[in-house]
């Protein structure tokens, strides 16, 4: 199963007020493991980034100049995405970005005809209910490291939900975030302090079994306990 995490970064709160996305980043998974693909970009709006929105996630008006703009990655977003399940923590507020992004760029449908869609604020309520569960609550609860997020970042805070969903759902609840660029197949526009790095190295455990010598030897030392106590093993009543 192929899987997507994404998160974006955006002008504001509100796109029918003119907000824009101006950071994607997207994780690939295959069948619950990283496998070192992402998606990264940074996109110039076409508009001032509310000041408000730059104490968020420190990308200024002026960064976002020469970046290219939503039009222009389009495709190469929807060929990444295309045929995936995407994972989004409050998935209505980046589908409601991109959907409307998608409809300035010309594009008749929406994310939804492109892939399904699992919303892990959803799933974290109803595992949770009646708790905190944004990102760095569920962080907190799951013992995921994520204080080098000292701001938001769309690549960043894809990662930390990887994490996370990965440990809500039954599966490892740390990832080394250490894989060097060279191991990953990137599709990025980034400034290099903005890429943390995933790791999907996994330890595999050695199997040791025991020879038919050892398996005899431990019979005959059950044999020996259970004469020397009367027939009391307990091994071997359950057995």
């Amino acid at each position: 199963m192929r899987q997507i995490i994404l998160d974006t970064e955006t002008t504001g709160l509100d796109p029918a007020s003119g907000h824009r996305i101006i950071e994607i980043g997207c994780i690939e998974l295959i069948d619950r493991k990283l496998t070192g693909n992402r998606f990264h970009v940074y996109i110039n709006p076409e508009r001032e980034v509310d000041a408000g929105a730059v104490e968020v996630h420190g990308l200024s008006t002026a960064f976002l100049a020469d970046k290219p703009r939503f039009n222009d990655i389009s495709q190469d977003f929807l060929g990444f995405i295309d045929g995936a399940e995407l994972v989004i923590h409050n998935a209505p507020f980046d589908l409601g970005f991109l959907n409307h992004e998608l409809k300035l760029a010309g594009d008749v449908k929406t994310v939804a005809d492109y892939c399904e869609v699992l919303d892990t604020l959803l799933m974290a309520r109803k595992k949770h209910p009646g708790q905190r569960n944004s990102l760095d609550a569920l962080c907190k609860r799951y013992g995921i490291d994520n204080k080098h997020r000292t701001l938001h970042g769309a690549l960043l805070d894809a990662e930390i939900l990887a994490e996370v969903y990965l440990a809500m759902t039954g599966g490892q609840t740390t990832l080394m975030m250490e894989l060097e660029d060279s191991q990953l197949n990137i599709t990025e526009s980034a400034a290099p302090e903005h890429r943390p790095m995933v790791s999907t190295k996994r330890t595999q455990l050695r199997v040791i079994r025991c020879s038919g010598q050892e398996l005899m030897a431990h019979a005959n030392r059950l044999d020996d306990i259970n004469q020397a106590s009367g027939g009391k093993c307990l091994w071997n009543s359950s057995s």
